[in-house]
């Protein structure tokens, strides 16, 4: 049985409450200088170092803190003092998307925080009587809880997938603790009333997974351990096609999936996406406020990947009036659905770019 300890011995990490060190040094390739991003006025933010993907394989210490219903595992790197970056990750990844990323933003000056959202990873829950569930508002107060236990009044939001998502609500909702925000994909509130309308039959085949957690078949599939894992490797290989990654990287992040609550907490989240489950009360209140599909005024940098088969035509422009702050949107050519992963340097540079906005 993998327990918070075991687990992070098995990911090569030891616990504890001191700074994260950043690994040994760059490759010569990782070294390279990208060019700096021109801003308004002719000025110019911090170039990010160029760095290989796959460089890192692992983050030196993980920490823990109780924040909220969760007792919170956590990568961080940097300065303690410095300006903070969150990095949320997504589904079915967990911190290792940030592997590259971390060491990047940290030798910026940033204080970088990688925590496994709920049922990922090293986060437990508190007690056994809360109920597992994910809808979109307990991701996001889980982050809040987390800022709130780490103290950290404002921060850079940066995520993809799931973590696009939590950082968005936060902004939309609470843009008093988001300095800037990256988010891959755009604006993904989730509009449960809207997702009970089908959509072209190409976008419904993307989303095969989600209908089959929908059926008791796909339930008792992600119950099974070694069944959720295969699954999980077939859905990189879908959304991401040329992202080479191999057996170690992916175990590496799979370990993730063997969280006891990850069944509970993956279908909670795509069934109630889509209607067929209710999220607890408590949650109402937000939800009857993410409905209305709230702008986000934060400055915000958008990120697509091309080769992602979720993201929408139109550069961008199929989300743009939802952000009404400074704002920018790029569009990564032969990057996939894990972009910080597969281009750490680029998502890297996006987070320095939005905290100069």
């Amino acid at each position: 049985m993998i327990n918070r300890r075991t687990f992070s011995k098995a990911l090569g990490l030891s616990t504890g409450a001191a700074a994260v060190s950043l690994p040994g040094p760059h490759t010569q390739a990782s070294a390279a200088t990208a060019t700096a991003s021109p801003r308004p006025g002719g000025s110019t933010t911090p170039p990010v170092p160029v760095t290989t993907p796959g460089t890192h394989t692992h983050f030196p210490r993980m920490k823990y803190v109780k924040a909220g219903v969760l007792d919170v595992g956590y990568a961080e790197a940097g300065p303690a003092h410095g300006p903070v970056v969150l990095c949320l990750h997504g589904w079915p990844y967990d911190i290792h998307s940030y592997v590259d990323v971390a060491p990047l933003l940290a030798r910026q000056g940033y204080r970088v925080i990688v925590p496994f959202l709920r049922g990922h990873g090293g986060t437990r829950f508190l007690s056994g009587r809360t109920p597992r569930t994910a809808e979109q508002s307990a991701v996001a107060l889980d982050i809040l809880a987390l800022m709130d236990a780490l103290k950290v009044q404002r921060a850079v939001l940066a995520g993809f997938d799931w973590g696009s998502r939590t950082a968005d609500i936060i902004a939309a909702l609470w843009p008093e603790r988001v300095k800037a925000l990256v988010s891959t994909g755009g604006y993904l509130i989730t509009d449960v009333k809207a997702q009970s309308e089908p959509a072209a039959a190409a976008v419904e085949h993307n989303w095969w997974y989600q209908w089959y957690f929908a059926t008791e078949r796909g339930k008792k599939a992600m119950e099974d351990v070694e069944m959720r894992i295969a699954l999980c490797r077939h859905v990189w290989t879908l959304v991401s096609p040329t992202w080479d990654f191999d057996d170690a990287t992916f175990e590496r992040t799979a370990r993730s999936f063997r969280n006891p609550d990850y069944a509970a907490i993956v279908l909670h989240n795509y069934r109630w996406r889509i209607g067929l489950i209710e999220g607890e009360p408590r949650y109402d209140r937000y939800e009857k406020q993410l409905a209305a599909r709230p702008p986000i005024h934060v400055p915000t940098v958008t990120l697509d990947a091309a080769l992602d088969p979720f993201t929408p035509p139109g550069d961008g422009s199929a989300y743009r009036d939802h952000f009404t702050g400074p704002y920018e949107h790029r569009t990564l050519a032969d990057v996939g659905h894990n972009l910080p992963q597969e281009a750490p340097t680029a998502f890297a540079q996006a987070v320095v770019d939005a905290d100069h906005l």
